[in-house]
């Protein structure tokens, strides 16, 4: 008995020995025999979540045996998230701090876009605000330092009706870059705090005296070109003479925004960098493998279309150095 036991254990050894060799020696999410392959995480900005969703899905047509889990909830959650190691990569759409820097966070930008002022067009100033806009002054006065409380006291054509302000609950990077506009920090910005970019464009078409801010996706219709129904966008009057001109006006659709902030007319801040974040210098294959392809030439010829402005050359190569 005890020798068939011993018979028993000793080919059981062999044959997992056996299916141990003959398994593809993958290191760093890369074996000769399959590729790349393994599992990329991903959270954080809302801005960066639908590209990012349309990068994995590109990127796994190349290599099939690699599965993406993506998720969105802020900025914030993205810092949090790679650099206690939950995720891979966090999806950050504002500058970092520099304690996250000392933690170990390791930006990559991968895209620009903007942060865009947001009404209801059933607004009764709408119109007056599409020829007049708003200036940087009488926003900060709005989001900040809550001086005006009627439309009218912005100005005397407006009427009394009141302005109800909308700002982001969770740590944000549209919220974020909304108030480095301001020379301010997002915890300054005053208002109903909402949760996410989809819950301050659903709290604007739900009220027609409300403002708030959006990204560009949660704007502008990617298949029409133009603004979804129920919000609209506020011109920001940069020369502050209280009139769109013609070289302010450039929000008719999306193509015209992507390009005003690929040329610096719409300013920076409120447009913005995104970023992957890695925690520390990545030694995965597989991670740099993803990141490098969504610098290639091909990924990013299909952010215009997807509401975002590409990088040029030199800042590609400045990021690609960072793997």
């Amino acid at each position: 008995m005890m020798r068939k036991c011993f018979i028993v254990l000793i080919l059981s050894f062999v044959i997992v020995f056996k299916l141990t060799s003959c398994a593809p020696k993958v290191k760093n999410g890369y074996s000769k025999e399959h590729g790349f392959e393994g599992n990329i995480s991903l959270s954080g900005a809302f801005a960066l979540y639908p590209l990012a969703v349309v990068w994995s899905e590109d990127f796994k047509k190349i290599h099939p045996n690699v599965r993406f889990n993506i998720s969105a909830g802020g900025a914030g959650k993205g810092i949090a998230d790679v650099l206690t190691g939950m995720v891979d990569i966090g999806m950050v759409s504002r500058d970092l701090h520099e304690q996250e820097i000392k933690k170990g966070a390791i930006p990559i930008i991968v895209a620009k876009d903007a942060v865009i002022c947001t009404i209801n067009p059933d607004n009764p100033n709408y119109s007056a605000i599409l020829k007049r806009g708003l200036s940087r002054e009488e926003l900060l006065d709005i989001f900040v330092n809550r001086k005006f409380k009627t439309w009218r006291e912005i100005d005397p054509e407006f009427t009394a009706d009141p302005i109800n302000v909308y700002v982001r609950s969770d740590a944000a990077g549209a919220a974020e870059t909304w108030a480095k506009f301001f020379g301010h920090k997002q915890e300054d910005l005053q208002g109903i705090g909402i949760f996410g970019d989809p819950g301050i464009a659903q709290a604007i078409k739900d009220d027609i005296y409300g403002i708030g801010f959006n990204n560009i996706n949660y704007v502008y219709n990617l298949k029409t070109n133009k603004v979804f129904d129920r919000i609209a966008v506020v011109p920001l009057d940069l020369n502050k003479n209280r009139h769109v001109e013609d070289n302010e006006q450039f929000y008719g659709t999306l193509s015209e925004l992507t390009e005003a902030v690929a040329t610096g007319r719409y300013p920076a801040p409120p447009s913005r960098e995104l970023t992957f974040v890695t925690r520390n210098k990545t030694e995965s294959l597989l991670l740099k493998e993803f990141i490098s392809f969504v610098l290639q030439k091909q990924a990013q010829s299909q952010l215009l279309e997807n509401g975002y402005v590409p990088l040029n050359e030199t800042l590609i190569k400045e990021e690609l150095n960072k793997l």
